[in-house]
């Protein structure tokens, strides 16, 4: 194989009770009485025994491919690597495996931002910097050695980081990125968690900045996904520690409490002697909170590249165009576009549904919710906008009828789709099957184009439901609803989890859907980014969380973003460059003349 090419086997796609081997018996080197792909043997270090291997040597490369083409299970992936990549990766996790290549760099003083696609060796390269593993320079053969890897180092930028990690001096604190996950790992309440994590003395301040009073004495799996969030960041921030990585901060968070994170994380920054490193799939919040910024790029699941940092700006830039200048790199066939000229033309189509008055308490002193008579139009895409625990989700529920008002009659005989704000999929059973159980189209050329392709659901489909990432569990949630037939489509935030690729292709796939289809389709989100993509008019929610919500009257996109943006006060502007939205930084020239001119959603 040429060097600068890789192998990869993907070992849980690789089944060879159900196949022929077609992949060795078409291998052309294998033809001629070479041993290119072989079984791994009894005494395989990683996988099972009749599994195979493919040896990097022999292999002709991605000019050839047949292996690739051949294998019924997608398991083989032949990659011609950038022509930078010709030294040794930092870490190889085995034959035929994932290959990380670059490290970011930790300072002390600022934050570091990551971003990329998921599955790109981010979490790896996080581990390393903590000194959990020890990256083997590609030799995955030898046993690793931090000597080997300061060697390696020596004269660069992470030379002392690396030597402070190999003398045991370099102290970690960790946000997990599935949240949802920890009550598995802690019993207790609230106040137990984060009082074991108070090593600072600051947990008084977190708890009453990030709004955690209200379940102080709460159990921990009593909380929801925001709360959860919330309880995690802050129990990463009270900790002592000399390198902060926090892992996606703003799933399930509203955009008032994504502004107060990314202040807290910049005030611990700036205390002088600490690091931050954060991954987050937030652009608008990405730009607020880092000084500088590294871009992960690859193929998930066979190799990562982490560049050298950049500035904010450049980093998204480049990354939104899909070509990064220095390398010289095109990470992407196309650029991740913006419409420059928002909002789009309200829609003056039919009534799908009008929708009276209406009131829901859940009980005296409990939160209670009013919302204003409006209309729901056919195919239109109607974004619902506003803080957590204000009664989005309440009003979904009213609509779909899992929900009676306590004043107001509505009876629709409409058909609704409604995928959750968090989705639990639990059966016991593979994705290809869960979604054949939904659809009878499932499988036909245009299910595939109109929901498989653009959700990217091809290589997880002979996966069970238990064993997806939230990511996937995201997508395939996604693709569930928009398969039923529904005369409306509701889905609660279904940008949690996706890196930003993802995003915009799921967006893509529902704004399609609907166009397409002719289908009317509801989306509550946090995103900005996604609601500026995929909404003809917003629904805008206030009021006081846990305690009060309102719902005004559905409006055009400049009206209803005004709103919903004074309310929370901050300001957006479009990059002049790319056209995506960009938070101004609170009190700036530009943030004080947009609410002079009362126009929070881009001047115009």
């Amino acid at each position: 194989m040429a060097d600068d090419s890789i192998a990869v086997v993907d070992l849980d796609r690789c089944q060879p009770d159900r196949c022929n081997y077609e992949c060795a018996n078409f291998c052309p080197p294998n033809r001629t009485g070479k041993e290119c792909i072989t079984l791994r043997g009894e005494d395989a270090d990683q996988g099972g025994p009749d599994q195979v291997r493919i040896s990097e040597e022999i292999c002709l490369g991605e000019t050839c491919g047949i292996c690739v083409e051949k294998c019924p299970f997608d398991a083989i992936e032949i990659i011609n690597l950038p022509q930078e990549l010709q030294d040794d990766p930092v870490h190889r996790y085995g034959e035929n495996a994932f290959s990380l290549y670059g490290l970011p760099i930790p300072i002390e003083g600022q934050v570091t931002g990551i971003l990329g696609p998921n599955g790109i060796g981010k979490s790896t390269a996080v581990r390393i910097l903590a000194g959990e593993m020890t990256p083997n320079l590609g030799d995955y053969q030898q046993d690793p050695s931090w000597d080997a890897v300061l060697d390696a180092y020596r004269g660069t930028e992470l030379q002392d980081y690396v030597r402070e990690v190999r003398d045991g001096e370099v102290s970690v604190a960790r946000k997990p990125q599935y949240v949802d996950r920890i009550p598995d790992q802690f019993d207790g309440n609230t106040r137990e968690l984060l009082e074991h994590t108070d090593e600072r003395g600051v947990l008084e301040e977190l708890v009453e900045r990030l709004s955690i009073t209200p379940v102080i004495d709460q159990e921990i799996d009593e909380l929801s996904g925001g709360e959860l969030q919330r309880v995690a960041i802050a129990a990463c921030l009270a900790r002592d520690a000399d390198f902060y990585f926090l892992d996606e901060i703003t799933p399930y968070l509203d955009i008032s409490q994504r502004v107060a994170v990314a202040r807290l994380v910049r005030e611990l920054a700036e205390e002088g002697d600490r690091s931050m490193l954060v991954v987050e799939h937030d652009l608008a919040i990405l730009d607020l909170l880092c000084d500088n910024l590294h871009v992960a790029y690859g193929e998930p699941g066979a190799y990562g590249v982490i560049t050298s940092p950049k500035s904010v700006r450049k980093g998204i830039n480049e990354y939104l165009q899909g070509y990064l200048d220095n390398e010289n790199m095109r990470i992407r066939p196309e650029a991740i576009e913006f419409a420059r000229h928002a909002p789009r033309t309200v829609s003056r189509s039919p009534s799908l549904v009008d929708y009276p008055s209406m009131e829901k308490s859940y009980g005296e002193d409990a939160f209670s919710l009013s919302v204003e008579g409006g209309t729901i139009r056919e195919e239109e895409v109607l974004g619902i906008v506003g803080p957590n625990g204000i009664g989005k989700s309440t009003f979904a529920k009213l609509l779909a009828g899992r929900l009676e008002p306590d004043e107001g009659e509505f009876e629709t005989n409409l058909s609704i789709s409604y995928k959750p704000q968090y989705v639990e999929i639990d059966k016991p059973m593979r994705v290809d099957a869960f979604l054949a159980s939904i659809t009878d189209r499932f499988g036909s050329s245009h299910w595939n184009t109109e929901i498989a392709k653009p959700l990217q659901l091809q290589r997880i489909m002979e996966q069970d439901l238990t064993d997806l990432s939230g990511g996937e569990r995201q997508r395939v949630a996604i693709a569930a609803c928009l398969s039923e037939d529904a005369d409306l489509f509701l889905l609660d935030e279904p940008s949690a989890h996706l890196d930003v690729e993802q995003r915009v292709l799921a967006t893509r796939a529902i704004r399609r859907y609907a166009e397409t289809q002719d289908a009317t389709v509801l989306v509550i989100d946090h995103d900005i980014y996604m609601i500026d993509l995929l909404a003809d008019r917003l629904l805008v929610f206030d009021g006081e969380p846990a305690h009060e919500g309102r719902a005004s009257q559905p409006k055009g996109m400049r009206d209803g973003m005004n709103e919903f943006l004074s309310n929370l006060d901050v300001t957006f502007r479009r990059d002049e460059r790319t056209g995506r939205p960009r938070i101004n930084k609170p009190d700036s020239q530009l943030d004080r003349e947009q609410k002079r001119q009362g126009e929070y959603y881009y001047a115009p």
